[in-house]
C-alpha cells in the first residue's frame, strides 16, 4: 500500500491558468476557443450570470462521468435555463487596455553583413570563410569563438582546409571593414578601437581616446585617471575631453539591429487596476479590480445543445452513441473551463485585495519608502490559498495605479528590525542606499564601510557583507568604479 496525491485535470488546468498574464491569457483562450466549438463567446446583449461550480452542475443534471453506456437523454438541457452556463468575466471597472503589439518587420544584422561582404572584392574560398565568420558573430557583433575552433569547423562542415592566419585575415581586413565599424571584434577593447580608428582626425581628443584605448585600457577600466594623466603627461580637462569622445562609442555594435526577421513589441497589460476614492470620514479607499479585458463573457454552445438531443432521438444511425458521447466530452470540457476561469478570476481578485490591505499606504501616496515588510506567507496567511498558488498569481503580474504600472513581484520584500524596534522592509534600505549614493561626491566615492556608517546614522544597523549584497542588486558598482572626473 502506498499514500500518494493525485492532481485532477481540472486542477491542473485552474494552475496553468492562474499563473497566465492577460495577454497570454487572452492567447490561451481563443486557442481553447478554436479547439471547443461547445465553447463560445457571449455577444454583449446577452446574459452573463454566473455559472456554477461544475460540481453543482453535476448533481443537478446527474452525469458523473463518462460512460460509453450512459442515457443521452440524462444529458439534455431541455429545461435548462441559459444563464446556468454562462459566465460573466468582466469586472466593474469600465477602461480597457490595448494590447498595444506591434509587429515591426527589419533586418537582421546577419544579413545586413551578408549584403556587404557579397558587394565586397572578395570571392572563392575566401568569400566562404568570411561568410562562416558572419554566421558565428553574436547578436552584439562580437566574435566569441576562437580562431582554432572556426579552422576546425570550416574543415568539417564546409569542407574548406585553412590555416588560421587566413581566418585572420580575412576577419581583419574583410570582415572588421564592414558598416557598422566594431563588428566582427574579439573583444570590447578591438570593439572600441575598431570604431575609433573610423574617427580620422587630427583632433587631439580624438588622438588622445585612441591611445589611451590601444595602451592603456586596463588603467581606463579600473578608473586609474591619474595614472592616465601622468602617462601622458596631461591636464585632467584633456582626459575628460578624450573620455568623452570614447563614451559615444557603442560597446554593442549589434544592438541596432533585429535579432530575428520580425521581432514583436508588446507593451504591458496591467492584469489589475487599483483605484483611489475618498470614502466616508475622510478615510481614503482602496479599491483593487480586474482588467475589464481579462476574459470576455463565455456559454456553452446552445447550439451544440440541440444537436446532442438530435442524436438522443435518433436511435437508427448505428453511430448515434459514438457521437453523442464525443458531443457529450466537449459539453464536459466547455463547463469546466467556464468553471475554472471563474476560480482563476476569484484567485486574482482575492490575492490583490490581499496585497492592496497590507500594502495600502504605498498605493496611496506611491512613495517605496512607505512598502511594509511582505512575503508570500503574509498573503496566503490572509486569503487562505497556498503559497504556490500566490507565487503563480503574482507571476508576471502588473497592476495599474494612479502612480503608475507596477509589477506585483516588486511590492515583496524581506523585513529587517531598525534601531526603534520597527520592522522595515528590505526594499526601504535600498532606496535610502540609492538615494546616499546618488548624492556622494563622484570624485570621492564613499566605499562600503562608509556606507555602513552613513546607513546606521539613518537607524539601519547592517554589516558591510549586506551593503556589498543590496549593492549589487541594484547594479551599483564599487567605489573605485563609480569614481569620475
Amino acid at each position: 500500500m502506498r499514500l500518494g496525491q493525485k492532481l485532477a485535470p481540472q486542477q491542473i488546468q485552474l494552475m496553468k491558468l492562474i499563473q497566465l498574464h492577460t495577454l497570454e491569457f487572452e492567447e490561451e483562450l481563443e486557442r481553447e476557443l478554436e479547439e471547443n466549438p461547445a465553447l463560445e463567446k457571449v455577444q454583449e446583449d446577452a446574459s452573463t450570470e454566473e455559472f456554477p461550480s461544475a460540481e453543482e452542475t453535476y448533481e443537478e443534471e446527474g452525469t458523473d462521468s463518462i460512460d460509453t453506456d450512459f442515457d443521452v437523454n440524462d444529458y439534455i438541457f431541455d429545461d435548462e435555463p441559459a444563464y446556468k452556463t454562462a459566465s460573466s468575466n468582466y469586472s466593474a471597472d469600465d477602461e480597457e487596455f490595448d494590447s498595444g503589439s506591434l509587429l515591426t518587420e527589419g533586418q537582421s544584422l546577419y544579413d545586413y553583413l551578408l549584403e556587404q561582404i557579397r558587394l565586397a572584392n572578395i570571392e572563392g574560398e575566401d568569400l566562404k570563410i568570411a561568410e562562416y565568420i558572419i554566421g558565428n558573430l553574436d547578436n552584439d557583433g562580437y566574435l566569441r569563438r576562437e580562431i582554432k575552433q572556426l579552422v576546425d569547423d570550416l574543415a568539417f562542415a564546409q569542407g574548406i582546409y585553412t590555416t588560421q592566419e587566413n581566418v585572420v585575415d580575412v576577419l581583419e581586413n574583410y570582415v572588421q571593414k564592414l558598416d557598422p565599424p566594431g563588428v566582427g571584434a574579439r573583444n570590447l577593447q578591438e570593439c572600441l578601437l575598431l570604431q575609433i580608428e573610423k574617427k580620422v582626425s587630427a583632433d587631439k581628443a580624438v588622438s588622445l581616446a585612441a591611445s589611451i584605448l590601444k595602451n592603456q585600457f586596463d588603467a581606463l577600466t579600473n578608473k586609474h585617471y591619474n595614472k592616465i594623466i601622468q602617462k601622458y603627461d596631461i591636464e585632467e580637462e584633456d582626459l575628460k575631453d578624450a573620455l568623452e569622445v570614447i563614451s559615444r562609442l557603442s560597446p554593442r555594435v549589434g544592438g541596432n539591429f533585429d535579432t530575428q526577421t520580425i521581432t514583436i513589441n508588446q507593451e504591458i497589460i496591467p492584469d489589475f487596476v487599483i483605484q483611489i476614492k475618498e470614502g466616508k470620514n475622510g478615510q481614503t479607499d482602496v479599491i483593487p479590480l480586474l482588467n475589464s479585458k481579462n476574459a470576455p463573457t463565455l456559454r456553452v454552445s446552445d447550439e451544440y445543445k440541440e444537436i446532442l438531443t438530435t442524436y438522443s432521438h435518433d436511435k437508427k444511425s448505428p453511430d448515434h452513441k459514438q457521437a453523442a458521447l464525443f458531443i457529450k466530452q466537449k459539453l464536459d470540457a466547455a463547463k469546466w473551463y467556464i468553471d475554472a476561469i471563474n476560480q482563476r478570476q476569484n484567485t486574482l481578485l482575492q490575492t490583490i485585495s490581499a496585497i492592496v490591505k497590507l500594502q495600502k499606504n504605498y498605493f496611496i501616496t506611491g512613495d517605496e519608502k512607505s512598502l511594509k515588510p511582505m512575503i508570500l506567507k503574509d498573503v496566503a496567511d490572509i486569503t487562505g490559498f497556498d503559497i504556490s498558488t500566490i507565487s503563480r498569481v503574482v507571476k508576471s503580474k502588473y497592476a495599474d495605479t494612479p502612480n503608475g504600472i507596477v509589477y506585483l513581484k516588486s511590492l515583496f520584500s524581506d523585513s529587517l528590525i531598525n534601531d526603534d524596534g520597527e520592522e522595515v522592509s528590505t526594499k526601504e534600505i535600498k532606496n535610502h542606499l540609492q538615494e546616499v549614493i546618488s548624492k556622494e561626491n563622484k570624485r570621492k566615492p564613499l566605499t562600503d564601510d562608509a556606507l555602513v556608517g552613513l546607513l546606521k546614522e539613518k537607524g539601519y544597523n547592517i554589516a558591510r557583507r549586506t551593503i556589498a549584497k543590496y549593492r549589487e542588486q541594484l547594479n551599483i558598482p564599487v567605489a573605485r568604479l563609480r569614481k569620475e572626473l
